[in-house]
């Protein structure tokens, strides 16, 4: 019997073609749970009561967890857990490589932008990287890149707290072929258009975009963006764009941006919607109701906007285009001559169908603030009027616009009154119009302390939970957070991003509907959001107890085109890990 036994012992149950019961195998702890708090998980379904659990930067489980074993359990009662919004026009390309906290998006619930309008952070050729010099000296970040596939390397390289994700701007491609010039493309000139944005597409772009107002792309013609955005729409991309008019054209623009849709069939989101300058208000009805018709006849087209009645640009797009043609080098030079200026400041005076008045359509001086300035001897300007810098300087305020954007070489940013309440509220009802706030990140510390910003950039998501779904009651919670979460993802293009749902990215953005407000003015921008005590992005608290933990576990979101060629190349399926994974 002894022998016998020890024979047996060398074979396994499978030797005798038996099969036994698994041994239980014990589930591997989660690194983080939420325990207690109300999820509203992105679909605009009522908020339900469960505990959310994290492993591996991913949603493991969703339920009750008491039972589960943990490293971290976070008290959520009485808060609610939402997916991390996603800022479908954040701006902060750049900011991330010089404060790679995004603190004041991340303070607000934001996990993830979107970025790229009309010019994108690459690709970059010699005359863009002179262009930005200003910048790049200011803050001492120098691009070490050239290629989209080489900046998300840089940003990973360097950390980030948030994700990020971006278009490629056909203005910037625009200006790499063509130039600045006012002048057609010739097609063997869109031809290498086309090649330029399908490396983009290649190396990770979300699709192409445009900004139509500015330059050099307000030369580019219609046929030009459908032929771009047909081959972004071959990779699944999308075409996002700031519409050629947003006040007395407006329906021409509309026009441009439903042709465009229909003939290169791509997804296509209008960015930063809204009906400018007084003779316009109240036809935001009518501009979403447009926008109905566009998707009731098969057009995947859809909006954006930010909850503010007030915008931000630069303020030398208070001048005419003709002025601004070529680039800033050639802005400053026409400015420089006294019959040039004399004509730009008629120009500002005259009513116009053939560019967008920003001057005359803020209502003059009265509504133009200087919100921020490059050049160190400027920065006593921040927060003031146009017409309040004239009367201290004695000027005709057109002269003193002219003399600021002389004296900072084009870079000093604006804040102009050209929306209407009623507009913002209607749009911010409406389940076609999604949320972004078109500002980079800033912090109320280190070097982008030291300068003005729009309110937008650090309160949107909290005005819009706070004063219009808590206080206003514009519209309902749930759905107010379907439209900054899983609405945004899918217009994008962000397949595991905007949905609390297992298997999905854990951003979550973990917050108290009582307590959650935005701070931040328009005289005194500089101050984080509240309500926010909990903010994890891939699984990692950016926010803890309310407080930045200073971790950086966001990554470079690529696009379908990236995605693709990623598959093909491992068409096994095998993981990647490390930084390479993040990238993805």
């Amino acid at each position: 019997m002894r022998n016998l036994l020890l024979v047996l012992a060398g074979f396994s149950a499978a030797s005798f073609g038996l099969s036994l019961p698994a041994a239980a195998t014990p589930e591997a702890p989660l690194d983080l749970v939420f325990e207690g708090g109300r999820v509203a998980d992105g679909t605009g379904a009522p908020l339900f009561s469960a505990d959310v659990g994290v492993r591996a930067g991913r949603i493991a489980a969703i339920g009750k967890l008491g039972g589960r074993a943990a490293r971290r359990r976070v008290d959520a009662r009485g808060l609610v857990i939402a997916p991390g919004f996603i800022d479908l026009l954040g701006q902060s390309e750049y900011n991330v490589l010089v404060d790679k906290r995004a603190a004041s998006k991340i303070t607000q619930g934001i996990t993830t932008e979107v970025t790229g309008e009309g010019e994108s952070i690459a690709p970059l050729d010699d005359a863009a990287l002179a262009e930005g010099r200003d910048t790049w000296e200011k803050y001492g970040v120098w691009p070490d890149w050239k290629t989209l596939d080489g900046y998300f390397r840089s940003l990973e390289r360097r950390g980030t707290a948030i994700n990020l994700a971006t278009f490629i701007g056909s203005g910037g491609v625009r200006s790499m072929v063509v130039g600045k010039e006012k002048r057609s493309a010739t097609p063997e000139e869109i031809a290498r258009m086309e090649r330029i944005v399908d490396q983009a597409m290649r190396e990770g772009a979300l699709g192409v975009s445009s900004s139509l107002q500015y330059i050099p792309n307000i030369y580019s013609s219609t046929d030009e963006l459908i032929a771009l955005a047909r081959v972004a729409a071959r990779y699944g991309g999308a075409y996002f764009t700031h519409q050629r008019s947003e006040s007395g054209r407006i329906d021409a623009s509309l026009d441009e941006v439903f042709r465009i849709a229909k003939e290169a069939g791509i997804r296509t989101q209008i960015w930063h919607l809204k009906t400018a300058y007084k003779p316009n208000f109240g036809r935001m009805p009518a501009v979403l109701k447009r926008i109905e018709d566009a998707r009731a006849q098969g057009l995947d087209v859809a909006a954006n906007q930010y909850p503010y009645a007030r915008a931000s640009n630069g303020l030398d797009a208070c001048l005419p285009p003709w002025v601004r043609e070529g680039g800033r080098e050639a802005l400053l030079k026409r400015l420089a001559d006294p019959a040039a200026r004399d004509h730009v400041k008629a120009d500002m005076d005259r009513a116009s169908t053939e560019w967008e008045n920003q001057y005359a359509g803020s209502g003059g001086p009265e509504g133009i603030m200087v919100a921020s300035v490059l050049a160190p001897a400027l920065k006593p300007l921040e927060g003031k009027t146009l017409a309040e810098i004239a009367k201290a300087r004695g000027k005709d305020p057109r002269d003193a616009l002219i003399d600021i954007v002389l004296a900072d070489r084009a870079n000093t940013a604006c804040i102009i009154s050209i929306m209407d309440e009623a507009d913002v509220r209607t749009a911010l009802a409406h389940p076609l119009v999604s949320f972004g706030t078109d500002s980079g990140a800033h912090a109320t510390d280190g070097i982008l302390s030291k300068e003005g910003s729009h309110p937008r950039g650090w309160g949107s998501a909290a005005r819009i939970l706070g004063h219009y779904v808590r206080d206003e009651k514009v519209l309902r919670l749930e759905e107010a957070i379907r439209k900054m979460t899983s609405f945004a993802a899918e217009a994008a293009g962000l397949p595991d991003r905007g949905l609390v749902k297992a298997g999905f990215a854990a951003d979550l953005a973990v917050f108290d509907p009582e307590k959650v407000r935005d701070l931040s003015t328009f005289t005194e921008p500089n101050h984080y959001s509240e309500g926010f005590p909990y903010v994890a992005v891939n699984g990692v608290l950016v926010i803890d107890g309310g407080k930045m933990t200073g971790r950086t576990p966001g990554r470079g979101l690529r696009g379908p085109g990236y995605r693709a060629s990623r598959t093909q190349a491992d068409p096994q399926g095998k993981k990647e890990t490390g930084r390479a994974a993040a990238a993805r």
